[in-house]
């Protein structure tokens, strides 16, 4: 009733506004009268705007956890860990479904929760079994897999969206070819390229890092064009130098240590990306963006004096 009282005044001050104008001693009650009206229409959009955020947020929470839960398998790895499996494949649509798992078990850790490592498209969860199985001797000591797989899939459960880590858009300068990048004119020739080109367009993208493995803080990357996807070398090299770039198949990546390798080098970075005095120890995370920038190799080499190698 109030507020249709208040539109009735306002209605009737907007028609004869002219003739209460014309009068000063009105014109204050015209103006009180449409900011009351203007004040109490913006308390009802207000409202009305909450209840559509908290109704689409409610349905981006339902969106989520059905996402999360999608073709979701759990099996056990050994008798400390398991791994949930979440698609097959390499996409970032399983990369999210990877990074929310791995950010709701971060955040929520279980009694002997040891560690959580993520791949392209499974979370391995290590845990500690006696712990596990002590945490709930009172309601019958159920046996440590089966406690870790329940206790994840009511994590899951929770009607709560995980918000995922800021990406992070890392940039790694490169030099390439020449003796910091031998395989840069195979590369070139096996597709028909220049090594300009093949040059252009490794370094025209943002990488996702998917994960980190083989060695510590060597990133695996997706995003590579495949105008320049180039199979493995049919013998590998015995040592690959440290930061080394390279090219296997529809993958690129860096080496992050001195170690055998049977990828094609097409450039070096001069940045670290084993940092074992840093935690966490890598340069790159799971998650993370990166971008390769040529630079000279007089830049590697004044870059590489301040830097000093694991």
């Amino acid at each position: 009733m109030k507020f249709k009282k208040i539109l009735t005044y306002f209605i009737i001050a907007e028609k004869y506004k002219f003739i209460i104008l014309r009068k000063n001693i009105f014109f204050k009650i015209f103006i009180q009268i449409k900011l009351v009206f203007v004040y109490s229409l913006n308390i009802i959009i207000i409202i009305r705007y909450l209840k559509l955020i908290y109704r689409i947020t409610k349905l981006q929470e339902m969106i989520f956890m059905l996402n999360l839960k999608e073709n979701v398998q759990i099996r056990p790895l050994s008798d400390s860990a398991l791994v949930i499996h979440v698609g097959e494949g390499i996409s970032e649509a399983i990369h999210n479904k990877v990074k929310n798992i791995l950010n709701l078990l971060e955040r929520n850790p279980f009694e002997g929760f040891i560690e959580v490592v993520p791949a392209y498209n499974n979370v391995t969860v290590y845990y500690n079994p006696i712990e596990v199985y002590f945490s709930n001797i009172e309601k019958g000591g159920e046996m440590p897999y089966e406690k870790v797989k329940a206790t994840i899939l009511s994590l899951m459960n929770q009607s709560h969206i995980v918000e995922t880590t800021k990406e992070r858009v890392v940039k790694i300068p490169v030099v390439y070819g020449g003796e910091m990048g031998p395989d840069l004119e195979f590369v070139a020739s096996y597709h028909g390229l220049t090594p300009n080109e093949v040059i252009k367009i490794h370094s025209s993208v943002e990488y996702l890092v998917y994960m980190i493995g083989f060695a510590p803080g060597f990133p695996f990357l997706g995003g590579m064009d495949r105008q320049i996807a180039t199979p493995r070398k049919e013998t590998p090299r015995l040592s690959i130098t440290p930061g080394s770039v390279g090219i296997a198949g529809n993958q690129t990546g860096i080496y992050p240590l001195e170690t055998p390798g049977g990828w094609q080098i097409i450039g070096r970075t001069p940045s670290r990306l084993f940092l074992p005095e840093q935690s966490p120890p890598t340069l790159l995370q799971p998650g993370d963006r990166i971008q390769f920038v040529p630079i000279s190799l007089e830049e590697y080499k004044s870059d590489w004096e301040m830097k000093t190698w694991a």
